[in-house]
């Protein structure tokens, strides 16, 4: 009994160890393995991602990712944490595991090795190139969700382990991403009005819209993008000769062909809102996608990606 007790040496302090890289620190909502030091660390304000939540069975699954993930959206802490030695990490992925449920955690999906499918196929995807320790042939992983004041929270632990060696003993290394769902600043881009899209398409034959607002992975429009429509609709009312593209742009996150359709879908969404609800000519809009084709900024930052994920109205 007294050796079984030993097994859950657990510490959750938020306490940073001297290992650890400058500015890092343990998520307060998780805590860490006792022992483990931080070797990566990112945080942002918002992003939107997917999370897997069951095998991946075959490479060529790999970006068809609504086979085997979630998408989740809203503040990210990524952590990649490595050891302690000779700690397995079925060892250290159950304490984490065991934490979590005790402060109302559910758990979502577990899977270990041949559980999780292919083993470099889940690697692949379950890394989402955070940078871990490509040693998946001992995949374990655990996702967990919470609802706590109206809000999402979403735990991924995905771990694996090096084989150990008179020199280097066994060791556990832990990828952790928490996402906060919230909603992301939408006010940071102004509407367009019916002059302003018309003075630039004089211009430039062309204008960005950030007005038109979708969920994360969906084409339907939000229902705070009606004034910008209104908007769109009084200029094409006001010109009746006007013909336009409806051009639909997305960052680079995911697929080519993946970012291609979402992209179409989300413009032929725009098309059938202004002719629904606008009474516009179904021969005046032709709805195009081209995904990530034409960013106006760099995908590297979400700042960057933001300024992608937009609608153009394009002179036609």
């Amino acid at each position: 009994m007294r050796i079984l007790s030993l097994i859950l040496i657990l510490s959750f302090s938020t306490s940073a160890l001297a290992q650890d890289i400058p500015g890092s620190k343990d998520h307060p909502l998780v805590g860490r393995y006792e022992g483990s030091v931080i070797k990566k660390y990112l945080t942002k304000a918002y992003e939107e991602l997917f999370l897997v939540n069951r095998p991946v069975e075959k490479y060529s699954d790999r970006d068809k990712k609504e086979l085997h993930s979630i998408a989740v959206a809203g503040k990210l802490t990524r952590i990649i944490y490595e050891g302690p030695a000779e700690r397995s990490i079925l060892e250290v992925i159950r304490n984490y595991q065991k934490k979590l449920e005790a402060d109302g955690f559910q758990v979502e999906f577990f899977c270990r090795q041949k559980e999780c499918g292919d083993a470099p196929t889940f690697w692949t995807v379950a890394n989402s190139k955070s940078g871990l320790r490509s040693i998946w042939d001992t995949n374990t992983y655990l996702l967990l969700k919470k609802n706590q004041s109206g809000a999402e929270i979403w735990v991924s632990i995905y771990g694996v382990e090096s084989s150990g060696t008179a020199t280097n003993p066994l060791s556990s290394h832990v990828l952790l991403s928490v996402v906060e769902s919230k909603p992301m600043e939408e006010d940071k881009i102004q509407i367009k009005d019916a002059d302003a899209i018309g003075t630039s398409l004089d211009t430039a034959g062309r204008i960005a819209i950030y007005g038109i607002h979708f969920d994360f992975d969906k084409a339907e429009i939000k229902t705070e993008s009606a004034p910008q429509l209104k908007e769109i609709a009084k200029l094409l009312k006001e010109r009746p000769g006007l013909n336009i593209l409806i051009v639909g742009h997305t960052d680079s996150k995911g697929s080519v062909d993946y970012n291609t359709n979402l992209s179409q879908q989300r413009a032929t969404s725009v098309k059938a809102a202004l002719v629904r609800e606008h009474q516009i000519s179904d021969e005046r809009l032709t709805p195009i996608g081209i995904g990530m084709a034409s960013p106006v900024a760099s995908n590297r930052e979400e700042e960057g990606r933001t300024k992608n994920r937009r609608v153009e109205i394009v002179e036609r």
